[in-house]
């Protein structure tokens, strides 16, 4: 309870700025460069009278006054093309080159809490295993409400770029431990599964909550609110894990827990999809549709929902139909969903597909995650820190590459080539899975055994 409790508060955390971040942005931006031409028309026309009024509730430029001269003849200076879409009342952004420019940038902040997620999960994994999962999983959450908190006062890029990358530290510390800690406790394969299925339910209640409430707490009230109420979430999380969790050291494992490559493989492909419609599809739904800033975040609401009916479903259901089948049959509808996303016109038509893009990748992260515990259970000594730190890293093998190169080829080639590309990845991925089909287990090393025993009887001295 506690575990999914706090996975959804962790995810809550890191999904909010998926919709605000894009918007606020184009804002900054905008509003700069509003101030910098107007700078060069006083410059030019000294003789009118101009004022900037810079809104700091929602990042916007308004300029007001009038020509102070007497010559009837002499005209007002007309507008700077810059500002002349700040002064537009329609909520939709013109498509420019400068919006096009929007998705490196977001891609980049975005991927920046992935990399470093990456960069910290081989650290987390063998410091888990010696000193247990509590104090890493605390840690993490006081990680998460520093950066939670920077994200609500900060008003620049660095300063974004900076608390998103202090959340791939407290999620590093956060997802590996958690996981961890759910494998040592449920022993049996059918029992983890559940349970690991019920976590990522946890997760997927944060991010089915995180998108629309960022976006509509954005668009009505402010950038700041949204995360301070997080921000409280999250300290009240991290109190209720002071008193109930209790520190304890396990064993150290001497032998290497690296699982099949195509788990990680999998795990990454598949939530490669998801980010890199992150930073994009926003973007795109300002350029296409004219989305007011609600939603840009709302668009995700069915992949959400999706992902956590998937994940509950398929906890336990993988065990039956076989987690390689499962995995296979995800990133097949994964490829087809992210496909259709191009074709939509409107927020609505973005409905099925995006439910079926959260389906898909709550089959693959139900079956990819308990089948890496259930290989260390055959081969290794159970200590889950290290594999789950491998699936952690795989997991932010994904969301690293997705945004930053998908903002780059979106800003290239387009958003549907983006999506095209992707999409047939997974597609061309699916078959790997069959791999999966028949691992070896401790069976099958008993048998192995038993046969060179008796062979070795057979053979005269």
């Amino acid at each position: 309870m506690l575990g999914d409790l706090g996975s959804s508060l962790s995810s809550s955390s890191l999904f909010p700025p998926v919709p605000i971040i894009p918007s606020y942005l184009y804002n900054l931006d905008e509003s700069a460069d509003a101030v910098r031409n107007n700078s060069l028309l006083h410059q030019q026309d000294p003789a009118g009278s101009f004022r900037s009024i810079v809104s700091l509730y929602d990042n916007s430029v308004k300029q007001s006054g009038f020509n102070s001269t007497t010559r009837s003849a002499d005209p007002v200076p007309p507008t700077p093309a810059g500002s002349e879409l700040l002064q537009n009342s329609s909520d939709c952004p013109r498509f420019s080159k400068k919006l096009l420019n929007e998705n490196v940038k977001v891609g980049m902040l975005f991927a920046s809490k992935a990399t470093v997620q990456l960069l910290t999960n081989p650290f987390i994994g063998p410091l888990t295993n010696r000193i247990g999962y509590q104090l890493p999983i605390f840690a993490g959450f006081c990680i998460m409400f520093l950066s939670t908190i920077m994200f609500a006062f900060s008003s620049s890029y660095a300063l974004l770029f900076l608390a998103r990358s202090l959340q791939g530290v407290g999620s590093s510390c956060s997802s590996v431990a958690g996981m961890g800690m759910l494998a040592s406790v449920y022993t049996d394969d059918e029992e983890r599964g559940h349970a690991i299925g019920i976590a990522l339910g946890g997760l997927a209640l944060g991010v089915l909550v995180g998108p629309p409430f960022g976006s509509v707490m954005y668009d009505f009230v402010g950038k700041t609110a949204p995360f301070l109420i997080l921000a409280f979430l999250a300290l009240f999380d991290g109190a209720l894990q002071l008193f109930v969790l209790q520190p304890t050291k396990v064993l150290i494992s001497t032998q290497s827990s690296y699982p099949f490559i195509f788990i990680p493989g999998a795990i990454c492909f598949g939530n490669m999809a998801i980010a890199m419609m992150e930073p994009t599809l926003p973007i795109w739904m300002m350029e296409t549709m004219c989305a007011r800033k609600w939603q840009l975040g709302v668009a995700f609401l069915p992949a959400s929902i999706s992902y956590l009916i998937g994940t509950n479903i398929f906890g336990t259901l993988a065990h039956k139909m076989g987690r390689w089948l499962c995995a296979l049959i995800g990133m097949v509808v994964v490829g087809f969903s992210v496909l259709c996303v191009p074709f939509a016109k409107d927020i609505y038509g973005l409905i099925l597909p995006n439910f079926g893009v959260g389906f898909a990748i709550g089959m693959v992260d139900s079956s990819m995650m308990p089948i890496m515990g259930y290989l260390v259970d055959l081969r290794h000594v159970s200590v889950y820190g290290s594999v789950y730190a491998i699936a952690d890293v795989a997991f932010c093998m994904g969301f690293a590459l997705g945004p930053s190169i998908g903002g780059s080829i979106a800003e290239s080639i387009g958003f549907s080539w983006l999506m095209t590309i992707i999409g047939i990845v997974d597609i061309f991925f699916a078959p790997l899975c069959l791999f999966l089909r028949n691992p070896p287990g401790q069976e099958e090393k008993i048998e192995n055994i038993l046969l060179y025993i008796s062979i070795q009887r057979l053979l005269p001295y």
